[in-house]
């Protein structure tokens, strides 16, 4: 069984039987984390782009668990550069490999990438399938059409959609975006961390999927 966990803001970790995935692990600093860098156990690091609050605590998780980390191609550089030469990247359109079947993919997300200053590469959502589970992390991303496409293409059991406004999209444009992507369940992120990204839930209002908000810590089983 695939399971979900969420650590708040954008960080989710996603375990099957081959491959633990940690996402965007902004942990040390995030005022609403569930847990801490010492305590995650995986062996893939998972970025989505290079801002602080998604890079956050992945070079102290990759070095202490030996994990790959699975970023843009300019993230990997970067991460090499810290001491953890563990990487596997890649760019929109590209799939790579993790354990056994499990596999992830990069689409595109209409944001931007850096990290104090520097360029890291294009920012990604990310296609995760784990033990035959599909799950989208669209990182932090504005409302694009193509959006249409990943759903067509990959058919993700569970969309994970940034709503918190001002950065990324806010409750309606996500609404739009779940519409779009057709997941039967969306797990609205990247909201309430900080007052400039507290919104009213009871503005994403999908047609069709299940909206399932998650409070730092709860886990959702995919069977």
């Amino acid at each position: 069984m695939t399971t979900l966990t969420f650590f708040g803001h954008s960080a989710f970790l996603v375990s099957g039987s081959a491959s633990t995935v940690v996402i965007d692990p902004f942990l040390t600093g995030n005022p609403v984390a569930s847990t801490s860098a010492d305590a995650v156990t995986c062996s893939h690091v998972a970025l989505s782009h290079g801002h602080e609050d998604h890079v956050g605590d992945t070079i102290a998780i990759a070095k202490a668990n030996d994990a790959t980390i699975v970023a843009a191609y300019e993230i990997c550089n970067w991460a090499a550069e810290q001491g953890h030469e563990n990487t596997s990247p890649g760019n929109p359109g590209g799939r790579v490999p993790l354990n056994g079947d499990d596999w992830l993919a990069f689409t595109r997300a209409y944001h931007s990438s850096s990290y104090e200053g520097r360029y890291m590469g294009q920012p990604c959502g990310l296609i995760l399938h784990v033990d035959g589970k599909t799950i989208y992390h669209a990182g932090d991303t504005d409302l694009f059409s193509d959006m249409n496409l990943i759903g067509e293409l990959y058919a993700p059991d569970v969309a994970l959609l940034p709503v918190g406004d001002r950065f990324t999209m806010g409750p309606k444009l996500a609404t739009k975006a779940a519409d779009w992507i057709g997941a039967p369940l969306v797990v609205p992120m990247h909201h309430g961390t900080w007052p400039p990204i507290e919104v009213d839930l009871a503005d994403f209002t999908p047609s069709v999927a299940e909206v399932r908000a998650l409070a730092p810590g709860d886990v959702l089983e995919l069977a």
